[in-house]
């Protein structure tokens, strides 16, 4: 007779409620460092398209004990379906047994480690001084990126959106005002958040000391920053091999006007093993395409305050 295993199962309000934005600052900032140092190990992400519609995702990640797989999807237009863009499942293991530990809703901690990373590129590379905020695309991720610019100390802000009752409504929750695309792209921090289906910024966007965290653009053919507007920038991403195949710089190095040279980790960055911004009127742009080692640091987040008791779920038998 096999062995039943107790697995805990997170919904996405018990991820949300277990890691507060500044929690998911300091986890998605603390996988860019274990990443970069190899500390953590993260194979490459695997892509299984589904056309015309979407892609499904694979992504496995190692470190502090246990191993994660998260099997998401990205279908950019489910919401006129009434159904989310993100959905699936990260799974949870021990790495020292193989023990599944626990099931989590995975758009949370997408949602919750892409906003973190917006957060964190800005701390890093933002000019000094730089406070105003604009968010083109205030969808689930798009709302996550504006709640951790403000507890990273960031705002006021201007949010744009196709539907203007998404923008209104999260910039009734923040305090910001509703704008349009050009007021949001005027400030001094830019997150796009869109499904990357055409630019939303602009080389006449780009002014002295701008810091865009371009998050949309998360496969390839996507894009949300005009090529022209791409090789005026200071470029960083989160990884250069997920970045150049599949986020906003692969278009720059199918065509060629991007190349490895050109851009800088920002793990490295954080380590002192690379340049940050080197002065005010440098634009800077990072390419976020999603890792699976802030997937895992988010989990670990989760587990510990479950671990601790101050997180209540119900578990499945398995």
């Amino acid at each position: 007779m096999r062995a039943v295993s107790e697995v805990a199962v997170f919904d996405a309000e018990a991820v949300i409620g277990a890691v507060p934005a500044r929690t998911a600052i300091e986890r998605t900032r603390l996988a860019f460092e274990r990443h970069a140092g190899g500390e953590w190990s993260m194979p490459a992400k695997v892509y299984l398209d589904a056309p015309p519609a979407g892609d499904f995702r694979a992504m496995p990640a190692r470190g502090d004990g246990i191993a994660t797989l998260k099997w998401v999807t990205s279908f950019p237009h489910n919401p006129a379906r009434g159904l989310p863009v993100v959905a699936g499942a990260l799974l949870v293991s021990s790495a020292e047994s193989g023990e599944l530990l626990a099931i989590m809703d995975c758009a949370a901690i997408t949602s919750l480690r892409t906003g973190a990373a917006a957060a964190v590129s800005a701390q890093l590379l933002a000019a000094e001084g730089a406070s105003t905020v604009g968010l083109i695309g205030c969808g689930v991720n798009g709302a996550w990126a504006a709640r951790c610019l403000v507890a990273a100390g960031f705002g006021p802000g201007v949010c744009a959106d196709a539907r203007p009752r998404v923008a209104e409504e999260l910039a009734a929750e923040l305090g910001w005002r509703v704008g349009s695309r050009e007021e949001a792209a005027a400030q001094a921090v830019v997150a796009t958040v869109t499904p990357g289906d055409e630019p939303v910024i602009k080389a006449s966007d780009l002014a002295p000391g701008k810091h865009l965290a371009v998050l949309g653009a998360d496969a390839r053919g996507k894009a949300e920053v005009e090529r022209e507007a791409l090789v005026r920038c200071r470029l960083f991403c989160d990884e250069w091999e997920q970045a150049s195949r599949g986020g906003e710089l692969s278009g720059g190095v199918a065509g060629r006007v991007v190349s490895r040279p050109d851009v800088t980790e920002i793990g490295a960055v954080l380590l002192d093993r690379g340049e940050g911004r080197r002065s005010n009127e440098e634009v800077t742009l990072f390419d976020s395409t999603g890792l699976a080692t802030q997937d895992l640091a988010i989990a670990l987040a989760v587990l510990a305050e479950y671990r601790e008791g101050r997180v209540d779920v119900p578990t499945v038998a398995l």
